[in-house]
């Protein structure tokens, strides 16, 4: 059966999305609950946003079960070390006025009727890359994030884009397709970003990366040699092209570049099951919603949200 021409699935790192809220919204406790809300608030008003402008029929709000996979950490044991908070046990550091709003979100979230997908031992990028894949040729993908590391899923052939808010939050994302990339990295396509993001490297993910290679010397190889494995082909050859410093140390990077794709790669294969992610046409618990609204003093950034999703 075919798929109605005006689908389209939106899919929501949130965790991107709520820290950029709380940093960017003034600090609010309206509520009678006295709890911060400024995170809550915004990242409903980006929902809002976001329904009202790019009308997607279907939507998930991905989720970090696991910020720090193990198996990434034991690829990579720098990968993220230094967003851990001095408790160990507590896990990543979050600032102690958007610790409570989480669960929150979370509640928020169940009243509208949004699937909150998240997987025991993943991140919400690899909960985005299954969805993406499991969707990729039945409807466009728009994937909203602050994240370049999902920039790996740009796909123009079916729609496949990355609605990239580092910049101007969801009112202006930079919209990152094949063309972006070309323009802005010189690779050209989101497989190449990948490979480029690999030997490039990423300081605030804990990833090294190799010495003296940044984005326009690891595009340039990509586009040399067609791929990081083709890069490394190169070097294992002693082609000519790749010399000096240059194969000094990517020689040096053998280890590393042995496990980056691994840990760059987001996950196509993540167990989230089998979930509806049609939008729903109005607030699926409105009650739930109300108690919400009145404790929290949410009303707003609610009836938002309600608007957007009766306007589809």
């Amino acid at each position: 059966m075919s798929t109605p021409a005006n689908e389209r699935l939106l899919l929501l790192d949130s965790a991107s999305l709520y820290f950029r809220a709380f940093y960017g919204v003034p600090a609010r406790t309206t509520g009678p609950s006295g709890t911060p809300t400024n995170a809550v608030a915004g990242f409903l008003d980006m929902i809002a946003t976001l329904v009202t402008r790019y009308r997607p029929t279907h939507l998930a709000a991905c989720w970090d079960d696991d910020w720090r996979p193990q198996w990434r950490v034991d690829a990579i044991p720098t990968y993220k070390e230094h967003r851990v908070a001095e408790d160990a046990a507590d896990g990543e550091a979050v600032p102690d006025e958007l610790e409570p709003q989480v669960p929150l979100i979370a509640a928020a979230l169940e009243a509208i009727g949004i699937p909150r997908i998240g997987a025991a031992d993943y991140e919400a990028d690899d909960v985005i890359g299954t969805l993406a894949m499991r969707y990729r040729g039945q409807m466009p993908v728009d994937v909203v994030t602050g994240d370049r590391d999902l920039f790996q899923l740009v796909d123009d052939a079916s729609g496949t884009r990355v609605l990239y808010t580092a910049r101007g939050g969801v009112r202006q994302p930079d919209v990152i397709t094949q063309s972006f990339l070309a323009d802005t990295y010189g690779v050209p396509t989101g497989e190449a970003y990948l490979d480029m993001a690999a030997l490039r490297g990423d300081t605030s993910d804990g990833l090294p990366g190799v010495k003296g290679i940044g984005d326009k010397t690891a595009a340039s190889l990509i586009r040399d040699f067609g791929s990081l494995a083709g890069v490394r082909a190169a070097v294992a050859s002693g082609d000519p092209r790749i010399k000096g410093a240059r194969r000094t140390n990517l020689e040096a990077a053998s280890g590393y570049l042995d496990v980056a794709p691994l840990v760059v790669r987001v996950a196509h294969d993540v167990p989230v099951g089998d979930r509806d992610l049609h939008l729903p046409a109005d607030i699926a618990d409105p009650g739930a919603m109300s108690r919400l609204a009145l404790e929290h003093a949410l009303t707003g950034p609610f009836d938002r949200v309600g608007t957007a999703l009766r306007s589809i």
